[in-house]
Parts: C-alpha cells; structure tokens; sequence
C-alpha cells in the first residue's frame, strides 16, 4: 500500500461508475417559493443538440410574442405562447469539436494540456432536490456511456468531482431500469450486490485510514478530501439500499410504444421516429411518476452522426454544417432540425396532456430548454436556445428574447436552477437569471 498509494479519482471514477455521489438535502423553503407554494414538484429537462444548427432558419427576425417563427422552430408555432427563444448566447469555451465537455460546466472542458471539469449545471440541481425521488438525476443520449476522453461526448452531466456520468440509449434498459419488477433472483444479486459493494468500501477506508498515518500534511488534506467523498458515496449506497426496499411506480402505457425490446441505432432496422418518441415518452413517465425530477438529454451529439433516413439528406450532420454557403447543404441543414422541431412539438403535447394535482399541466411543472454548444459554423456564440413550460413555477414567455451579444449560456441553467427552488448566488459565469423570463421574486 505504501509503494502504490490509491488515487482519490482513480477510486472515484471507479467507484462514481456504480454507486454515483448523493444529493444534498433540498432547499424546501427555496422550492415553495418557487413554486408558489403548490404542493406539485418542480421538474427540469435540458436538452442537446450537438454541431449547432442553421441559425438563418432558426432566431426570429423580430422579438416579442408576435414575430414570425423561421423555419426551423415553425412546427412550434402551436407553443409560440408557451416558449420563448433566446438570441445573443455564447458559451465562454464553447465551438469547435468539443464544447460539448463545456456545455453544461462552464469549465474549459478539452484544453491541450488535458480535460478540465466541474459540476455541471444539472447535477447541481439534482444535489439539492434529488433525494426526494428514487433516481436524483437521470441521463439520457443517442450514444451510451461518457465517451469521455474522446470527442462527440456521450453524457452532458459531471459530478461535483468533475467525473461524467454515463448517459444509456436504449430505451429499453431505461425503463426496466425505472420501472421494471425484480423476480427473486434479481433481487437477490442486487442484495449482493450492496453488499458487495459495501465491502468494497470498507476496503478501501479501511486502506486510506492505513496511508493516512503514513504521510505529511499536505497529503493528508488531500486524503481527508477523499474520505469526504467516500463518506458521501457511503450515503448513497444507504440511499440505494433504502429505496430497493419500496416498490416502484407502475405507470399507464396505453397510447405507448413498446419497450419490450432492445432499441438503440446499432438495432437492425433501426427506426429513428419510433426511437425519438420512444425517448421523450420515457422522460414524460418519468416526470409524471416522479421517478426523478432532473434530465438531461443529449439528442444529437458534437461531431458524429446526427442524421438517419427519416431526414431524407444527403450526407451526415457534421459534414452538412461544412456548407461552404452551398443552398442545398444549408437547406438540408435546416431540414434535418424541421423535422427534429416536430418530434419536438409532439413532446411538448405529451407533457401538457398529463395533468396534475393543482389542475395545471405537467409541462406547466417543468422548466425546459435545449440548446447547443456551437451555434454557426461551429461558432462559440449564436447558440440555437429556446426554453419552454414552467408557467407554473414563475416563468413567462416572450416567444423570442434578445439579450446583449456574448450573454453566457450559464443564465439560461441559472433560472432553471432558480425556478426549481435551488437557491445559488453565482452559477458558473452567469451574473444571474434572465429576469425577463420571471414573474414574482427571484432568489438572490
């Protein structure tokens, strides 16, 4: 032990894979604020859509609840009173191939000298309201796993140790994982598996504790940082074990697809409709069972892929947005996100048809937004951003918002965060939320 002493992230990173780091506990006086007072949980979804968009067809020309939707966001002229998107974003270390590591952390993300991470905006959120549901957070993506260390991410969300959290793509896996019932077997492996996993722990305290009398000062800062993070993880195994003890929710799947069967794009006939809709009614379950109340989504990944059949183009995303001014390039461009705006707007409708206890809509309980971490031509700024719902959390829409040129994309996760009753002063580099989007106070 002496000689090999154990790295604090290599045992994180292995450690954070399986059990991930818990939640603080929730801001309840924060969430009834935000809230209104209604007994209904606030929920957040952030959604990604890598390489940016055509930007022609994508902002308005005039701002306000009366201008004209350009042709990208047209299939959402029946949400027009009900979003709002927001021009003049730009993401500090965004653009190129890899602003999707920046995204959601701020941080420089890919550098030339290594990668370097920070919590990402919706983990920040989950710490604080997630032990209230059975998952704190979940991930979602077109590819599973992190795809850490490589370009195109997998994952949008990093812990509070800068570690990625490994997104799933298949649907499937997703809703067993949710909503799937344990057989005897099963149950029996999960128990040993906490089991397990507890050894484990004690292990490697038990080691730590061993280097710890062994070292100098500087060191043992360093350790006592450790043994912080494996007593939070130590939680979480007991957070884990405490809700495999209470039966999950079992929700209503008439009108449904059928998540009987593996379905990802490596699935032979693989059909990216079905697939789409599969996903947005898997985040719609999981809200409406409260299941989880935070979500991310990456939708289309930085770099690679990005189109499939049902967008009739010629070539793939990446290559479309080398368009060299070509009209056939910058119109299929816009066509592939025309059609993704429509599976879109069917989301939308999934979210406001499931009603909650306060008589208001699910979507009116749930701030949500997507983005990009390059706008055009893989530009840093110009980001392709709208934000919809959570009327009933305190936000109003404007159908299109223009901010100052170079606003930091961290106010848009600011006010997600502050309408989700998560009270934090500075978020990344936002000097605060967008307060034309809020009605009645806003959280310092």
């Amino acid at each position: 032990m002496s000689r090999q002493p154990i790295s604090r992230r290599t045992v994180l990173k292995t450690m954070g894979a399986v059990v991930p780091l818990p939640i603080l506990e929730a801001m309840s006086s924060g969430s009834a604020l935000a809230t209104g007072g209604s007994t209904v949980p606030p929920r957040m979804l952030i959604c990604h859509f890598g390489t940016g968009m055509n930007i022609r067809e994508f902002f308005p020309k005039k701002t306000g609840p009366e201008c004209a939707l350009p042709r990208i966001v047209r299939p959402l002229e029946a949400w027009r009173k009900r979003m709002t998107i927001v021009s003049g974003l730009q993401l500090e270390h965004g653009g190129g191939h890899t602003g999707d590591y920046t995204f959601l952390t701020g941080t420089e993300g890919w550098t030339s000298t290594g990668i370097k991470s920070g919590i990402s905006a919706d983990q920040v959120v989950a710490n604080a309201v997630g032990q209230a549901t059975r998952f704190p957070s979940l991930q979602l993506s077109i590819l599973r796993g992190t795809n850490y260390g490589q370009q195109g991410l997998a994952t949008l969300s990093w812990n509070r140790n800068g570690i990625p959290l490994a997104a799933e793509n298949d649907p499937h896996v997703v809703f067993q994982r949710l909503f799937g019932i344990d057989d005897e077997q099963d149950a029996a492996r999960r128990q040993a598996g906490f089991r397990r996993r507890g050894s484990i722990l004690d292990y490697v305290n038990g080691q730590a504790k061993h280097l710890q009398r062994r070292v100098g000062s500087a060191d043992r800062d360093k350790l006592d940082e450790y043994f912080t993070s494996v007593r939070e993880i130590e939680s979480q195994l007991q957070r884990d074990i405490d809700w495999s003890k209470k039966p999950k929710a079992q929700p209503e799947l008439d009108g449904l697809g059928d998540y009987s069967r593996s379905l990802t794009p490596q699935s032979p006939g693989f059909d990216y409709t079905t697939y789409q809709k599969l996903m947005y009614d898997l985040i719609a379950l999981s809200f409406q069972t409260d299941s989880t109340r935070v979500i991310t989504y990456n939708v289309r990944r930085e770099l690679s892929g990005g189109t499939f059949p049902v967008h009739h183009v010629s070539k793939g995303f990446h290559a479309l947005t080398h368009h060299n001014n070509d009209p056939k390039n910058l119109d299929e461009l816009a066509q592939v996100d025309e059609i993704n705006m429509g599976f879109w707007s069917k989301f939308l409708a999934r979210m406001d048809q499931i009603p909650q206890a306060d008589g208001r809509s699910l979507l009116d309980h749930t701030v949500i937004a997507y983005s990009s971490s390059a706008g055009m031509d893989h530009s840093r700024d110009r980001l392709p951003t709208a934000i919809f719902g959570g009327e009933a959390l305190g936000l109003t829409h404007q159908t299109h918002l223009k901010l100052a040129d170079g606003t930091p994309l961290s106010r848009v996760w600011h006010t997600m965060a502050d309408r989700m009753g998560v009270a934090t002063e500075t978020l990344q580099d936002s000097p605060g939320p967008i307060t034309e989007l809020l009605r009645g106070q806003v959280h310092p």
